[in-house]
C-alpha cells in the first residue's frame, strides 16, 4: 500500500508539473493581451505598483531623511545627489515625494474602502426593505448629494480636526451617497428576478438572499464605481492637504509639498509642479484603469 501511495503522489507531482508551465502560459498570455487592449490602463498599473512599491520600500531606497532640514543643500536643482532637487529647506524632493504617496495613496484608498462598504450597506438596506426606510435612507443621501464632494469634505474634517484618519473619514463621507444609490438601484432590480423569488419561494432567509444572490451581482458594479472614486479621493485627498485640513507639516504629502513650494513658484517651480504633476499622473492613471475594468467587466460593452 505505501508503494502504491508513493506512485500515486508521483502521478500527481508529475501531472502537476505538467499543467502548471501551461496554465503559467495562459495566465502570461491573458495579461499580455490584457496589456495591448488597454495600453494606457497597463501604463498606469506599472506606475501606480511602482509608486506603492517605492513608497513602502523608501527607507532603503533613499538616504535622504524626508523631515530633517538641510539648509546647507537649498534649491538644489534636480540631477545629481538630488535627482528631483531640494526644497527650501534642503529637502529632498524625490524622497518626500516616495513618504508623501503613503498618505496620498493610503487616504485615497481607505476612503474608498470605507465609502463603499457603507454605502453598500446603506443601498441594500433600502432597497432590500424599502418602506420608510427606503425613504429616509434616500433623502439623507439626497441632502449629501446636495453638496459638492470637495465642499462636504471640508465640512467633516474641519469640524474634527487635522489628521490623516479625519480625512479617511471626511473624503469616504463624501462619497457613501454615490456608492449607496448605485447599489439601491441595482438591488431594486435582483430583487424581483425569477432565481431570487424562487429562493424567497423556497424558504430562504433575508440573509441568504443577500449573501448568495444581491452581494455577488452587486460585486462588479462596485467594483467599477470604486476605480472611478479613487481618482475623486485621491484628489480630494491632495486638495484638503493643499488647504491644510490634512497631514500636518513637516510630513510629507503631495498635496502639502504643492501648498509648501507655490511661493517659489517664479523662483524655484520645480518644487510645487513637481507633485503637482505625480498627482495628476496618479489620477490619471486611476481613470485609465477604472475604464478599462469598465469595459472588461461591462457584458454590454464586451458584446
Amino acid at each position: 500500500m505505501l508503494m502504491a501511495a508513493m506512485q500515486t503522489a508521483r502521478r500527481m507531482m508529475d501531472a502537476n508539473a505538467m499543467v502548471q508551465p501551461g496554465a503559467l502560459s495562459r495566465a502570461a498570455r491573458r495579461a499580455l493581451c490584457f496589456a495591448r487592449r488597454f495600453k494606457a490602463a497597463a501604463a498606469g498599473l506599472v506606475f501606480l505598483i511602482s509608486i506603492s512599491l517605492g513608497a513602502i520600500f523608501a527607507p532603503l531606497l533613499s538616504p535622504h531623511h524626508p523631515t530633517q532640514p538641510n539648509i546647507p543643500e537649498r534649491f538644489k536643482l534636480p540631477g545629481g545627489q538630488y535627482v528631483l532637487g531640494t526644497d527650501d529647506l534642503g529637502r529632498d524632493i524625490a524622497t518626500r515625494i516616495l513618504y508623501g504617496a503613503r498618505n496620498t495613496l493610503a487616504a485615497g484608498v481607505l476612503s474608498v474602502a470605507l465609502a463603499s462598504l457603507i454605502g453598500s450597506v446603506i443601498g441594500i438596506a433600502a432597497a432590500y426593505r424599502g418602506g420608510w426606510l427606503d425613504n429616509l435612507l434616500m433623502r439623507l443621501m439626497d441632502v449629501m448629494l446636495s453638496f459638492p464632494a470637495i465642499l462636504l469634505a471640508i465640512l467633516v474634517v474641519a469640524s474634527l480636526r487635522p489628521g490623516m484618519a479625519n480625512l479617511v473619514i471626511a473624503i469616504a463621507f463624501s462619497l457613501i451617497p454615490t456608492f449607496a444609490r448605485l447599489v439601491r438601484s441595482v438591488v431594486l432590480g435582483l430583487t424581483h428576478l425569477e432565481h431570487v423569488a424562487a429562493s424567497r419561494a423556497l424558504g430562504a432567509g433575508d440573509r441568504h438572499i443577500i449573501v448568495r444572490h444581491i452581494v455577488p451581482n452587486t460585486a462588479p458594479l462596485i467594483l467599477i464605481q470604486a476605480t472611478a472614486a479613487l481618482a475623486v479621493a485621491i484628489s480630494t485627498a491632495a486638495a484638503l492637504n493643499y488647504l491644510g485640513l490634512g497631514v500636518e507639516p513637516p510630513q510629507p504629502d503631495w498635496g502639502l509639498m504643492v501648498a509648501e513650494g507655490q511661493k517659489h513658484v517664479f523662483s524655484a517651480a520645480y518644487i510645487p509642479l513637481i507633485p503637482g504633476v505625480f498627482i495628476t499622473i496618479a489620477v490619471l492613471s486611476v481613470n485609465f484603469i477604472g475604464d478599462a475594468v469598465r469595459d472588461y467587466l461591462d457584458p454590454v460593452l464586451k458584446r
